[in-house]
């Protein structure tokens, strides 16, 4: 069955499927204890070098590190306030027409991770698709300039595309209160956007597996705040079986929005984490690290990297374990980044990567069409935003 019938027999049934009627609770209160909070530069790189060096003594052997993972997805779990799930309502997807490119193929979609709830996105998705396909989910970063934005941009765009065209399902989407949704009232500045968003990002893994993508073939990779957002799905859902973090990964930086580090996953009464532990959370999974010299990840070979490789040599997985490092580069997803990436994807994900990549190592980015922005936003007229539609952060309601 190709993935164009599975879309046309979803789209069918979304609108089939009665709206949820899920019993909710009042709205959450945000008055959370600060104190708990690490924010930004928490700690000087010294600092966080030294925390690493203290933990590493602390687990010697791979059930160790087994049971401090355990603790630190309890901790991700309890600080978001996710450790009890809502219930799973029905996805609904809504699917925009399908546009033909060289190689892939695009639809915009929205689909709802709570009821009336609507994640915004576009799936990426390769030519004449057929059979159960791997799935990646693409979170984007904070780019905020209009002419480079979210995962519009340019960029992102390559970047989706390329994936698709090596064999992949990719859902790019959209953070709490980016794109299209911004529109209607969404806000990214909320104390509980880490949260929404955190969710949000495991209903995308239940999209990808709706659409018929392989269980045992789910990748997520994202740059700087969907650097965060990778790590953080990929600490707490084991459907997660190949983790690529990008420029994000830092043992003194926490993060510095509050779909970072805005609600208490790195800290509690006597417990204590940071990005590289949560990043190492992966294991025994395949988990690579990219970083840039021109950012807090420009210590990753003597610091995170090392502490990641040591953690996954405890169990004889070294090998699932890599790093890109590139000094003389910023931060960002960029050419070099990309090329780093695939391979590791595709070996892992079972992807044909002379696809996206020359022989040489080089991209073969020729042809992949960078669309505008509202060329990507699904609700126009043929689609529009439903009238029961939440329109902004605080109507939100967790069954």
């Amino acid at each position: 069955m190709s993935i164009t019938y599975k879309l046309k027999v979803l789209a069918l049934l979304g609108f089939l499927i009665l709206p949820a009627s899920c019993k909710h609770k009042p709205k959450e209160p945000m008055n959370q204890d600060t104190s708990m909070l690490c924010q930004d530069a928490f700690w000087t790189e010294a600092e966080g070098k030294a925390f690493l060096e203290k933990q590493r003594a602390t687990y010697t052997t791979e059930d160790d590190w087994l049971q401090r993972e355990k603790l630190i997805r309890s901790q991700i779990l309890k600080g978001t306030g996710l450790d009890k799930f809502p219930e799973r309502c029905p996805l609904n997807p809504i699917f925009g027409e399908k546009r033909s490119f060289e190689g892939y193929d695009v639809r915009n979609v929205a689909f709802q991770s709570l009821p009336n709830v609507w994640v915004t996105g576009t799936l990426y998705i390769p030519a004449n698709a057929t059979g159960n396909l791997p799935g990646i989910l693409s979170p984007h970063g904070h780019w905020d300039d209009p002419a480079d934005y979210g995962r519009f941009k340019p960029d992102a765009q390559k970047r989706f595309a390329g994936m698709a065209r090596m064999g992949a399902i990719v859902l790019a989407y959209d953070m709490v209160g980016y794109g299209q949704l911004k529109d209607f009232g969404w806000k990214h500045e909320h104390p509980m956007t880490l949260k929404l968003q955190l969710w949000n990002s495991i209903r995308g893994i239940d999209f990808l597996l709706l659409l018929g993508a392989d269980p045992e073939r789910i990748g997520v990779t994202g740059e700087s705040g969907g650097g965060t957002q990778t790590f953080m799905l990929t600490a707490v859902d084991d459907r997660v079986k190949v983790s690529v973090p990008v420029v994000q990964v830092s043992a003194h930086f926490f993060g510095g929005c509050v779909c970072e580090s805005g609600m208490p996953v790195h800290k509690d009464i006597d417990y204590q984490t940071n990005n590289v532990e949560i990043a190492a959370c992966a294991y025994p999974r395949p988990l690579m690290i990219i970083s840039d010299g021109d950012d807090y990840t420009r210590n990753t070979p003597e610091v995170e990297y090392a502490h990641i490789k040591y953690i996954y040599d405890l169990g004889g997985k070294g090998g699932n374990a890599e790093y890109a490092n590139f000094p003389d580069e910023k931060h960002g997803y960029d050419y070099s980044k990309r090329a780093a990436a695939y391979p590791f994807l595709a070996k892992h994900l079972g992807l044909d990567l002379s696809r996206a990549m020359n022989p040489d190592g080089s991209l073969n980015e020729d042809g992949i069409v960078i669309e505008d922005q509202k060329a990507l936003y699904i609700f126009d007229d043929r689609h529009p935003f439903p009238e029961n539609a939440v329109r902004n952060n605080d109507d939100v309601k967790w069954n």
